[in-house]
């Protein structure tokens, strides 16, 4: 694991505290996105399917900080569209760490050389960079040549200014363990903290849908790398209970309230990745009107491929936190890599159908 000590004991502190008040739902980390708008066009991504009076829109400052403080979590994660476009964001990142929370600046890292002087190093502050495999694999995923090559000169750039660098990977079809692991080695080489690793969601709105990887084919995928990297010492900034969870070792539920989303629209319902059913106006209202049983693997069809670490990590630190002999028995051990999958249910045609009638209010802060 590539977590800072500090980091790791301000989060553990914080899940014993939710504990200890018996708080059944809590967030873990607040996924904030405050614009739409990127500078690319990948393949797989949801997020850039509006027209151009949604995609101009902008969190403010304040709204940001509003969110913040209403969702209490201790770690926050800005993704986009592109954080970088946004014009108010080193004085968001700067109130983020005010409040001492640890956050994680999603970037494509186009722009990243020119804006690095606008940020300070901090403990608190982490460029995540987004990259899917080796140069032909990323600048495929991402469609648009050239764009590996700056990321990297981008990574060197911020590691060299004493930032806290991870990398965010994506995988998609086609992807083979060997490739994966080459690409693992790779980031090690560059000196990043870690590497976040996950399935691609398969989201509605993208451009191409023959890009995603599902069903058993993500946990084959990843005993495949687990296999490799029994040799290997990769930074995976992940719990080892949701590695196991990748290799289908676990059957877990989702718990989307460990990663709620406030973007332009409001609070997301129920989470980062489904964009059509609803919003809040408020985080508490989230929590309280979201029906969070119709969504999940076992729920819902639009969620049957989904092992995102944004739905399944909390699941994973909740178990870890029921379970601690299991969760360091599988550190210590590692990553299963053979025998029997665990079998997870799939949403039959009959709830499917079902669930499509149900009636959920749409409501906005803007």
């Amino acid at each position: 694991m590539g977590v800072p000590l500090r980091q790791q004991l301000t989060v553990a502190s914080y899940l014993i505290k939710q504990k200890m008040g018996g708080v059944k739902k809590y967030p873990l980390v607040l996924m904030l996105e405050p614009l739409f708008r990127c500078n690319l066009e990948c393949a797989g991504c949801g997020k850039i399917d509006y027209p151009d009076d949604i995609l101009d829109k902008r969190l403010s400052f304040e709204e940001c900080m509003q969110a913040v403080d209403e969702c209490g979590a201790p770690m926050v994660s800005i993704p986009g569209g592109e954080p970088l476009i946004h014009k108010e964001m080193p004085q968001i990142v700067a109130g983020l760490i005010a409040r001492k929370k640890f956050v994680y600046l999603c970037t494509n890292a186009l722009l990243l050389k020119k804006r690095i002087d606008d940020y300070t190093p901090s403990p608190y502050l982490t460029f995540s960079i987004h990259l899917d495999g080796m140069k032909e694999r990323h600048d495929t995923s991402v469609c648009q040549e050239g764009v590996f090559e700056r990321a990297v000169e981008a990574i060197k750039l911020t590691l060299g200014k004493g930032f806290r660098v991870t990398i965010n990977c994506t995988l998609f079809q086609g992807e083979t363990a060997p490739e994966v692991a080459e690409f693992l080695d790779y980031a090690m080489e560059l000196g990043v903290e870690g590497v976040t690793i996950a399935p691609g969601f398969s989201y509605e709105h993208a451009p191409q849908q023959d890009v995603f990887i599902k069903g058993n084919d993500i946990k084959d995928l990843f005993r495949g790398i687990f296999k490799i990297g029994k040799t290997r010492k990769w930074k995976l900034n992940h719990s080892s209970l949701y590695l196991d969870f990748l290799a289908g070792n676990q059957d877990y539920n989702c718990t989307p309230w460990g990663n709620p989303t406030r973007n332009v629209f409001g609070w997301q319902k129920p989470c980062y990745l489904l964009a059509d059913e609803g919003y809040a106006a408020t985080f508490k209202e989230l929590l309280d009107t979201t029906p969070w049983d119709k969504y999940g693997n076992v729920n819902n069809p639009k969620c049957a491929n989904c092992m995102a670490h944004c739905g399944y990590e909390a699941t994973a630190v909740e178990d870890m936190l029921k379970n601690p002999l299991k969760g360091l028995l599988t550190a210590l051990r590692g990553i299963k890599t053979d025998g029997e999958m665990v079998s997870i249910p799939t949403p039959s045609a009959a709830k499917a159908s079902s669930l499509s009638d149900i009636p959920i209010k749409v409501e906005s802060t803007r």
